[in-house]
């Protein structure tokens, strides 16, 4: 029997209580001896990051022994990492890779011991080593008291494990330095402090916690650095570099230079430029290097040799990388000296292996269409993240062959799912991805996903309301797989449709590039052509049109609401309302990023002005839910309050949510029921349905 009910007013089990609580975030899975290691984030624990591992060793029988698509109970597990600390950088604000295990010698005591973890503390940002059940001791110093860095003078992420000439092994960090060195803090010819980046050689005995003097500095300063890549004999390392204004999906440059004493000596610059992203180089064998770049449009494989320069393995129109915000991020693995393990597509994301001799894909046959971390151990035992329209993020081991004819994937083997309490199918939505020609010519990308609950239905006559949800970045990327705070609106009535407009990676660079200098326009522009769309095609009600972003979805949301009318309602969560005053507030990584987004300042201040949605609250006349937290470094609380304010003073219904203690991303369980819930309440009443089960949103209205 089915249930007619207005559209957003069906009653739902996904409550917001199951999203802050019920799913965990998984990340950087890693095989560590017999066991797999990984990070998970845990919401009740204010949103810290813990080290964990399998409580045993992973059986032959379980990778791939079980079928494909079953739900077996999670893996037990081990955390590594005890409360307080918390395994997350602030290298960028963003972070990335914050822990690595270091390999244990050879020796009787080795398994007496126990593995050697390093990591970076959340809190102090000071490296620490610990052994599993002892106490964590300190690596690094604590930096300098730097007014301009809100928070620890010195960062790390991104920590290598080296293998030097001689044989010693170590662990090479990225160190994000705001003390100014010996010339101490100070500003640049652009009026920003001055930040230099460099790889560094952090002492596994402590003797650096306490002396500054014995870290070995290791690659050049830099405004950016990554990717730091040291030849199997030990005698040359690769990094990547890039400077202000460009962003690493813009203009990279791939170093090479001989490890002269453990340090860099001169070296020379082997591919990338300002107009060409190159990333993550791997050494094949001492004499070539493999690297991703985007010389023919597309992030394609490439292979340098010192006899033969660089040479382009394939040329696919496939993306076979994307956007790096976070350091440490991969996308594929080195083999053998003449295979790789790759991952590519477009909208979703496939794994094949790479013959580098020929340049030949051999897809492998895998579910999951979205793929973080996949790293292969000699024996074959594969680990994997990733997630699917019909699956969860989650972590998978299986084995891959390459021994036969052709490589081969066993079915996945469950290990970890971010959800052990996955929701009945029936309440979840599909996912349908869409192309929407522009008037002007080529198309926008989209995924929607209709409302859906079985046993209920909307009135008949009643189409739906629908949100659209604009990514971050705004180099960034939706992929078409499972989201449970997708299934919270599509299972009570509403319309959700993720927008990848202009600008977002998955498509090539001319993709991306569309939004080079029209920030405001172009993303605005889509995001209004695929809700146009679906009206037209009856599939949501051109009336209860909504949109909701974060950070630049953010802006892009308060962009669509103030210079057009088709939304009827808008909820920006930490976005960016100016250009200006935000050019100055935001962190470093992103502080030239607009540079290329609208144009060089004071040059197009005009620019600056005119595109900003708060200079455009006078032609706003719907409600607007702004949510932000306190202690954001990359869009600070003063972005939300100046639109707050207009908002109050042109008299128009909101309401400003700010959280105390959440920075750029909410993690801690009461803020994400709360935001979840206001959001609902906030679209019900603008949208003109009843949510069931959740506390009104009061309105201002100055």
């Amino acid at each position: 029997m089915v249930t007619t009910l207005p559209y957003g007013s069906w009653p739902s089990p996904l409550t917001a209580e199951l999203l802050a609580t019920g799913g965990t975030q998984l990340g950087a899975p890693r095989l560590v001896g017999d066991a797999v290691w990984w990070t998970e984030g845990i919401a009740t624990e204010g949103g810290r990051q813990a080290i964990v591992r399998t409580a045993g060793p992973v059986p032959r029988a379980t990778a791939g022994g079980s079928a494909d698509g079953d739900d077996p109970a999670p893996a037990e597990t081990v955390t590594v990492l005890p409360a307080p600390y918390n395994a997350r950088s602030r290298v960028h604000e963003y972070g990335g890779a914050s822990w690595t295990v270091v390999p244990e010698p050879d020796s009787s005591t080795a398994d007496d011991l126990g593995p050697l973890v390093v990591f970076v503390d959340f809190e102090d940002q000071r490296v620490h080593a610990l052994r599993e059940g002892e106490q964590a001791r300190p690596l690094t110093p604590v930096g300098p008291e730097v007014e301009a860095a809100h928070g620890p003078s010195l960062r790390w992420a991104d920590p290598t494990v080296v293998t030097l000439a001689g044989g010693d092994t170590e662990v090479w960090w990225i160190c994000e330095d705001h003390t100014g060195g010996a010339e101490g803090p100070r500003t640049g010819e652009d009026g920003a402090p001055h930040i230099e980046r460099y790889v560094v050689a952090v002492p596994l005995d402590g003797s650096a916690a306490e002396d500054p003097s014995a870290l070995r500095r290791v690659t050049p300063s830099s405004r950016f650095v990554a990717h730091p890549r040291v030849s199997p004999d030990g005698s040359q390392i690769a990094w990547i570099s890039w400077e202000h204004p460009l962003m690493p999906w813009d203009g990279t440059r791939l170093h090479l230079a001989p490890l002269m004493n453990g340090s860099a000596g001169e070296g020379e610059i082997i591919a990338g430029g300002e107009d060409v992203s190159v990333l993550q180089p791997e050494w094949l064998d001492d004499q070539r290097l493999m690297f991703l770049a985007d010389s023919s449009g597309w992030w394609n494989p490439w292979v340098w040799s010192a006899d033969g320069g660089a040479r382009q393995l394939l040329e696919l129109d496939q993306e076979f990388a994307g956007a790096m915000w976070a350091l440490g991020s991969t996308w594929y693995q080195v083999l053998d000296p003449d295979r790789a393990l790759v991952q590519h597509g477009r909208a979703a994301t496939s794994l094949s292996v790479l013959r580098i001799s020929t340049g030949e894909l051999a897809p492998l046959d895998c579910p999951l269409t979205q793929i973080g971390t996949a790293q292969r151990r000699e024996d074959g035992l594969l680990v994997l993240a990733g997630a699917s329209p019909t699956r969860f993020a989650a972590i998978h081991v299986a084995r891959l062959d390459l021994d036969g004819p052709a490589p081969a994937l066993s079915p996945l083997t469950l290990l970890r799912s971010s959800r052990d309490d996955a929701p009945d199918p029936g309440l979840l939505p599909e996912a349908e991805s869409i192309e929407v020609p522009l008037p002007g010519g080529g198309v926008v990308h989209a995924i929607v996903h209709r409302p859906r609950q079985e046993g209920f239905a909307g009135r008949d006559g009643e189409l739906p309301p629908f949100i659209a949800q604009v990514h971050g970045g705004p180099t960034g990327h939706v992929s078409p797989v499972l989201s449970l705070p997708t299934a919270y609106y599509t299972s009570r009535g509403l319309g959700v449709v993720a927008v990848n407009y202009g600008g977002s990676t998955g498509y090539g660079r001319a993709y991306r590039d569309r939004l080079r200098g029209q920030w405001g326009v172009v993303d605005v522009q889509d995001t209004v052509a695929v809700m146009e769309h679906l009206v037209a095609e009856g599939i949501a009600d051109g009336d209860r049109l909504a949109i909701e972003g974060g950070s630049a979805g953010g802006w892009t949301t308060l962009a669509c609401l103030t210079r057009t009318d088709t939304f009827a309602a808008g909820v920006s969560s930490f976005g960016v309302a100016e250009l200006e005053q935000f050019r100055l507030d935001t962190h470093d990584f992103e502080s030239r990023y607009i540079d290329g987004l609208v144009g060089p300042y004071p040059e197009r201040r005009d620019l600056y002005i005119d595109r900003a949605p708060l200079s455009h609250v006078d032609q706003l006349e719907v409600p607007v839910l702004l949510l932000q937290g306190d202690e954001d470094r990359i869009v600070p609380p003063s972005q939300s309050e100046l639109f707050r304010d207009a908002l109050a003073a042109k008299g128009i219904p909101h309401a400003y949510l700010l959280f105390e203690g959440e920075q750029h991303g909410f993690r801690r369980a009461e803020t994400i029921v709360r935001a979840v819930e206001a959001s609902l309440s906030f679209y019900g009443q603008v949208l003109g349905f009843s949510p069931a089960c959740v506390p009104v949103l009061e309105l201002e209205r100055n």
